[in-house]
């Protein structure tokens, strides 16, 4: 099994989902005391979030370049971002290195066509909701109509997922909007969930919903494990 490079740390409550899951799974698929080789650099997240809102992006992707090549010096064999808004400078990541990179918009596409939905509803931050470098690789990579929350609404899940899930806080009434807003997205056509936030599985699960959820974290951490044992 090859050595999975994590780049961690946005937020760290989402990456130790990433842990858990990847190892989880690779004792499911292994057996016994198995566990994954892993090599993790977990950023710091205040720095992050201030120049996201900044709009410098130059300056994170100079930061997500660094972090894949101290993966790579530390023996990381393929790298995943755990997070989706940082796959907004992927391709410069993934050209910073040697390594592969596993596009989280790429695993969660497949999930969605082995379904056959053609229209999903993305959640996530305002980054990820408004801007194309997510929904367009969905549109024009694998053939998906992707919808979002209205204007009004992305503030919403924009601010939970900020101001209350990554700072570990959980509330009902939170829940409670996030499945109101999914509602609408379903009535205005939706066919399945993209939970395109990592932290956004905490709060909203499968349970929770009628049509088909698309918890990136999981599908994320899974489709790992599997490109680590198959190159």
């Amino acid at each position: 099994m090859k050595t999975i490079g994590l780049i961690g740390g946005m937020s760290w409550e989402s990456s130790v989902e990433y842990y858990r899951i990847i190892n989880q799974t690779t004792k499911e698929q292994l057996g016994g005391l198995h566990s994954a080789p892993i090599v993790m650099y977990s950023v710091e997240f205040d720095e992050i979030v201030k120049l996201q809102h900044e709009g410098k992006w130059d300056e994170l992707t100079a930061i997500m370049m660094d972090a894949a090549q101290r993966l790579e010096r530390a023996g990381a064999e393929l790298i995943v971002i755990c997070t989706n808004t940082m796959h907004k400078m992927a391709a410069e990541v993934e050209n910073a290195t040697a390594l592969p990179l596993l596009h989280i918009a790429d695993a969660t596409a497949v999930q969605i066509k082995a379904k056959q939905l053609k229209t999903v509803a993305l959640l996530g931050t305002k980054f990820t909701m408004e801007q194309d470098f997510y929904k367009g690789r969905l549109a024009e990579k694998h053939g998906l109509n992707v919808i979002i929350p209205t204007t009004e609404d992305r503030e919403i899940v924009h601010s939970i997922i900020y101001n209350e899930l990554c700072q570990g806080t959980i509330l009902e009434s939170s829940k409670n909007e996030y499945l109101r807003i999914i509602q609408d997205l379903v009535n205005r056509g939706a066919e399945g969930i993209i939970l395109g936030c990592t932290e956004i599985p905490l709060l909203v699960k499968q349970t929770d919903v009628a049509v088909p959820i698309f918890d990136t974290t999981t599908i994320h951490a899974q489709e790992a494990v599997r490109m680590a044992l198959s190159i």
